[in-house]
């Protein structure tokens, strides 16, 4: 095999290869030679993105796909005969815009997609996402200039050749042509993604849909159910549950998600005696209140919202004692954006793929908790070593300045100094990604109206769209995406990120490894 390794970030390196064949070779090897600390392997259409434990883990990661690419070529594959039909009505919002950039009618769009088998590529995205290939070839149209912010569950799109079905809403820019009510994922399932590699699928249009349920995707905690150590929510602003997130199925499209501010959310476990990996809540912009309903440890880090007991004020970064029957409140931060509430025994509730963090993108996990829920609480751990009081986030100043890795397309930038802005946070930002706003960044001569092939992405990622404006992802980020990824933050900036409100000023500034680029042959 041939190609090259190109940096992702300070745990993650992505292999780039000729095709499509090739990377699936490049996936069956790593996986048959898997490294200690490899956690998630994200196959693209000519890429195979691996991602390390920790920074930590990047060196042996990255010798295990050198090695890939040094092995002689696997050209085996694995076919699948089973056939998936879809219906759909073709209504899509960019149908006509689609049959003029072709020069068709629409009719014309409908019957070249419609008319051929797709066969299933890989997975991404999202839950349940399938990129599909092997449609007509004369379908080949552009994603959007701007991708949206929303893009309704059931869509069918388009991007380049590639045919997909969006399981559930999100943002997205691919070109959309109908949609379909049939299920692409569902957890309650053995196996939860309909559409899963070498498969066929067909589109078969209709004129309306059916009416059918759709599959639950999250759980919530039930007003009634009987805990006794447990937090009565009394009133809610915007809250979920969070952990380390749910790492290891990015091959099927689901992010890690977990605590946005990891650091914060560390610190609030440590001071209450919770193992490394318990679940909390996350609160933006306070608002909470609940009842604890047995003696327990409480405390509160990150944005510094004003708390109360019974109306008493308590301390912000140290662990506080908390009767049955005691009212807690959190106010609105003066400066930051998420605080994390931490109970001893840490939050009970059932894991979904092994966690209990709330997926804003593709609704797995805990839905957000609302007024009357009742979260459970595990059982009491040992009382924890005193631990200095931990600082508040602070104002971040005039300026926020964030360090930024070298991304795998870096290069598409005309230039790569103006990534530092000044960016201004947007008000449409949210856990799965903060849009900056300033002077749109030009591509490179050489890259102008070229359009990439979708490859894994992870949090931290700085993905600039045809619009030149940086999109910067956050931990319930898509695990694929079709823009070039310039930059990727660090860690600790990714979770300060997290920390600014809209309305920031941003400023990216480069922090080189001392090796972003090798090549590969055979």
């Amino acid at each position: 095999m041939s190609g090259r390794l190109l940096a992702s970030g300070d745990s993650a390196v992505l292999a780039e290869v000729a095709d499509l064949p090739t990377a699936l070779a490049l996936y069956r090897y790593v996986e048959a030679h898997r490294p200690p600390g490899l956690v998630d392997l994200v196959l693209g259409a000519r890429t195979l993105l691996a991602i390390g434990r920790s920074p930590a883990d990047l060196p042996a990661v990255r010798a295990a796909l050198a090695a890939a690419l040094d092995a002689p070529t696997d050209a085996e594959t694995t076919t699948m005969t089973q056939e998936v039909t879809l219906d759909v009505v073709y209504d899509g919002a960019d149908l006509d815009e689609v049959a003029a950039l072709l020069g068709w009618t629409p009719q014309h769009v409908i019957d070249a997609h419609s008319g051929t088998p797709w066969r299933v590529a890989f997975g991404g995205f999202a839950p349940g996402f399938a990129y599909l290939t092997g449609g007509d070839p004369r379908l080949d149209v552009p994603r959007r200039s701007a991708p949206r912010t929303s893009v309704p569950a059931g869509s069918v799109g388009m991007a380049g050749t590639f045919s997909g079905v969006y399981p559930r809403s999100s943002p997205g820019g691919w070109q959309l042509l109908g949609t379909t009510t049939t299920p692409l994922w569902d957890a309650s399932r053995p196996s939860p993604a309909l559409l899963r590699p070498g498969m066929t699928v067909r589109f078969r249009p209709v004129t309306a849909h059916p009416s059918s349920p759709s599959p639950s995707q999250s759980q919530s905690p039930s007003p009634d159910a009987p805990h006794r150590r447990a937090l009565q929510v009394t009133a809610v602003g915007m809250a979920t549950v969070q952990d380390a997130g749910r790492r290891g199925f990015a091959h099927v499209g689901v992010p890690a998600s977990g605590a946005a501010d990891r650091s914060a959310w560390a610190l609030a476990n440590r001071l209450v005696g919770n193992h490394a990996a318990a679940a909390a809540i996350e609160v933006t912009l306070g608002g909470l209140e609940v009842v604890v309903t047995e003696a327990m440890l409480l405390a509160a880090t990150g944005a510094h919202a004003p708390a109360t007991l019974n109306g008493t004020p308590v301390p912000h970064g140290i662990a506080w004692f908390a009767a049955a029957g005691d009212a807690v409140r959190l106010g609105r931060p003066a400066a930051g954006l998420r605080t994390y509430l931490a109970a001893s025994g840490g939050l009970a509730l059932e894991p979904v793929l092994g966690s209990r963090s709330t997926d804003t993108l593709s609704g797995l996990g805990p839905e957000r908790l609302r007024e009357g829920d009742v979260v459970p609480v595990g059982p009491q751990p040992p009382i924890p070593r005193c631990h200095p009081a931990a600082p508040p986030v602070r104002p971040a100043g005039e300026v926020l300045v964030l360090d930024v890795s070298p991304g795998p397309r870096r290069e598409w930038l005309a230039d790569p100094s103006a990534l530092r802005g000044p960016w201004t946070i947007s008000g449409e930002s949210d856990r799965v990604g903060v849009r900056l706003v300033g002077a749109p960044l030009r591509r490179h001569r050489d890259h102008i109206g070229e359009e990439l092939p979708s490859e894994g992405v992870v949090r931290g990622a700085i993905q600039v769209p045809a619009s030149g404006l940086p999109v910067v992802f956050g931990a319930d980020h898509p695990v694929t995406g079709g823009y070039p990824v310039v930059g990727v933050l660090t860690s600790a900036s990714s979770d300060r990120l997290a920390q600014a409100r809209p309305g920031q000023v941003v400023a990216l500034r480069w922090a080189f490894p001392r090796e972003t680029t090798r090549r590969c042959r055979s």
